[in-house]
C-alpha cells in the first residue's frame, strides 16, 4: 500500500528542552507559559528549516511523555476518570499558526499507563479495567486532535517491549491489544489522518509470533520501530508489519552525538528494501530526544545534527519525492 500521506522525515516528538525553559520550570517562574511559548516557537522554526515532514512542540510543556494524560486526567484513585481540558489538542493545534508543515501530536498508550498505575486493592478491579477507562479518554482526545486539523498522531507504549521479548508485563498481550485498539478505533477517521504506535523496543531479539499478532491486531496505520543497531530483532519486527500498514524506522540513535556512517545506514536501508516496498517506509531517530524533561543524553545542537542526518538519508533514498 503506497502511503499517500507519507510523513517520510519523522521524529518521535520530544526535543531537548532549552536550559532557560528547564530553569524557569524549576524555579516556578510566573512567566513560565510565555517562556514555553518562545521555546516552542523557536523549535518549530528550527524544524521548518530542516524540511521535516512533521513538526511537534517538542513536548516542552510536559515533565515526561506520560504527562499529557497524568496532568489532565483526574480520578485515578477514585475509580472514575474525568478531565477538565484537552490533553494536548489545544496546545498542538496552536502550532498550526506557526507553520504550514503538518503538525504531529504524541500521546502515551492507555495500556502502558494502566500497567504502570494499577494498584491491587485500589479503586480499579484490574489493570484491564483501568486501561479501558483510560482508552476512552485517549480516544476522545484523538478525536479532538483530529477535529483541530492535526493529521498525524503517535501513541507510545514502551510496555510492548516486555511482551515482545517474553519478559512479561502487568497486562497480557490480548489485554494490551484490546485497550490500545479501543483508543485508536474511530468510526469516522478522515482518510488523510495517520495514527501510529511506537513500542520503543531496544532488545537484541524479538518473538516473531508476538510481533505478528500485535502488528496485525491493533488498527493503526503505522508502526514506529527501531532500525539503528543492526540486530536480529529489528529485522524480525519489520517483517512482522502487515503489508497494508506502513512503517517508520529509527535509523539514528538519539542518545549519542556521534553521527552514524552513511554507508552503514544505506546498507541497512538495502535490507529494508528486500523486506518491503520502500514506498511504505519513513525514517526518523529511533526514540525521542528527551522523553523526560532534562533527561536527554545529547545537547540541543547535536539533536539538530541528528535530524539533519535523517533528512539526508531520506533524500538519498527517495530524492525529492518526499
Amino acid at each position: 500500500m503506497a502511503d499517500t500521506f507519507k510523513f517520510r522525515i519523522d521524529h518521535h516528538g520530544s526535543l531537548v528542552r532549552p536550559a532557560e525553559l528547564l530553569a524557569a520550570r524549576a524555579s516556578g517562574d510566573p512567566d513560565l507559559r510565555a517562556i514555553e511559548d518562545a521555546a516552542i516557537a523557536e523549535a518549530v522554526r528550527r524544524q521548518r528549516r530542516l524540511s521535516l515532514t512533521v513538526v511537534t512542540d517538542g513536548e516542552f510543556r510536559r515533565a515526561d511523555f506520560r504527562s499529557a494524560v497524568l496532568d489532565a486526567v483526574h480520578g485515578l484513585a477514585d475509580g472514575k476518570l474525568t478531565t477538565d481540558r484537552t490533553l494536548v489538542a489545544d496546545d498542538v493545534a496552536a502550532l498550526t499558526t506557526l507553520t504550514q508543515i503538518p503538525v504531529k501530536a504524541t500521546l502515551p498508550s492507555p495500556a502502558y499507563l494502566a500497567a504502570q498505575l494499577f494498584e491491587p486493592g485500589g479503586a480499579w478491579g484490574s489493570s484491564r479495567e483501568l486501561g479501558l477507562a483510560l482508552a476512552a479518554i485517549v480516544r476522545d482526545e484523538i478525536a479532538a486532535i483530529i477535529a483541530r486539523g492535526v493529521r498525524y498522531i503517535q501513541i507510545d507504549n514502551p510496555g510492548y517491549a516486555g511482551l515482545l521479548t517474553g519478559a512479561g508485563s502487568a497486562l497480557d498481550l490480548d489485554e494490551a491489544i484490546e485497550i490500545d485498539s479501543l483508543a485508536v478505533t474511530l468510526d469516522d477517521k478522515p482518510f488523510n489522518v495517520r495514527i501510529g504506535i511506537c513500542p520503543l523496543f531496544s532488545a537484541a531479539e524479538a518473538d516473531a509470533a508476538v510481533a505478528e499478532k500485535l502488528f496485525a491486531s491493533v488498527p493503526v496505520d503505522r508502526w514506529i520501530l527501531p532500525f539503528d543497531k543492526g540486530t536480529n530483532a529489528e529485522a524480525t519486527l519489520l517483517r512482522a508489519v502487515p503489508a497494508e500498514k506502513d512503517v517508520c524506522l529509527g535509523i539514528v540513535d538519539p542518545t549519542t552525538a556521534r553521527l552514524e556512517e552513511i554507508d552503514t545506514i544505506m546498507d541497512r536501508m538495502d535490507v529494508v528494501g528486500g523486506i518491503r516496498d520502500l514506498e511504505d517506509v519513513a525514517v526518523s531517530p529511533s526514540a525521542g530526544f528527551s522523553p523526560t524533561a532534562g533527561g536527554n543524553a545529547i545537547g540541543v545542537e547535536d539533536q539538530w545534527r541528528k535530524l539533519t542526518h535523517v533528512e539526508t538519508i531520506a533524500r538519498m533514498c527517495w530524492g525529492n519525492e518526499l
